[in-house]
């Protein structure tokens, strides 16, 4: 496409490569750029701050999306239109099995579409699935993690009055829950390029008995050691 400014994430497309690392959090995507080599800053506005550089010679960039998935969507438009054809998203989620714990990575093959999002864009029935050439370059570059389906929910933290409906997704065989994996993948479908996800996980509500989330806090060390383990792989399997 030709070249056009792109007034969500304030970067203008000419300068964004075709593979892009996503990332919830601004600071996180501050210190994910600090992995690439000659690192530059390309765009900061509202949430999306971004940047390019190279990782083992190739280019590749980073961007903060926020949380939740119509922001995060907007952003992953704007990517797609901008013409990157690889994104994967190195994420936070909880663990809905017993065996994805704390500090654990899991690779989402697909996401349950609860994300408040995509039913405004696809039919209901439209699936949310990763690309597999990425997923398995994302399990190699891990080298040890879940896969699987993830939960991608548009509700954080539960209340009383309809409850949460974890439990049934973990019956279902659901690996992990998250808030914008369902969204990018149907938003790169629908732009023919490719999508993955790398999640760290940050807590387990179900096996910790704490359905609430009274007792959430992802700043402790083993989330963060495990979320700098995603950026690097997401890194090394777009290279």
């Amino acid at each position: 496409m030709s070249n056009t400014f792109l007034p969500i994430i304030a970067v203008d497309s000419s300068e964004l490569p075709e593979a892009m690392v996503v990332v919830g959090d601004p600071g996180r995507a501050e210190r994910a750029a600090q992995l690439l080599d000659s690192p530059r800053l390309l765009g900061h506005n509202r949430e999306y701050v971004s940047y390019v550089g190279t990782y083992r010679g190739s280019t590749v960039g980073v961007i903060s999306h926020g949380v939740g998935a119509p922001g995060a969507a907007a952003c992953f438009e704007e990517l797609f239109r901008g013409g990157v054809r690889r994104v994967v998203r190195a994420g936070t989620a909880g663990g809905m099995q017993p065996s994805v714990t704390d500090g654990d990575l899991v690779v989402a093959t697909a996401a349950v579409r609860a994300d408040g999002y995509t039913d405004g864009v696809v039919p209901k029935g439209f699936p949310a699935v990763a690309d597999r050439g990425l997923s398995s370059a994302l399990v190699e570059a891990a080298g040890d993690a879940h896969e699987g389906i993830v939960l991608t929910s548009a509700v954080f933290y539960p209340h009383q009055v309809l409850g949460s409906d974890l439990e049934m997704w973990q019956r279902a065989g659901v690996v992990a829950v998250e808030m914008e994996c369902a969204a990018l993948f149907v938003t790169a479908s629908l732009h023919g390029a490719a999508a993955g996800a790398i999640l760290a996980i940050d807590g387990n509500p179900l096996a910790q008995g704490d359905a609430d989330m009274e007792g959430y806090d992802p700043h402790r060390d083993i989330v963060k050691e495990a979320t700098e383990r995603a950026v690097r792989a997401a890194f090394t399997a777009l290279v």
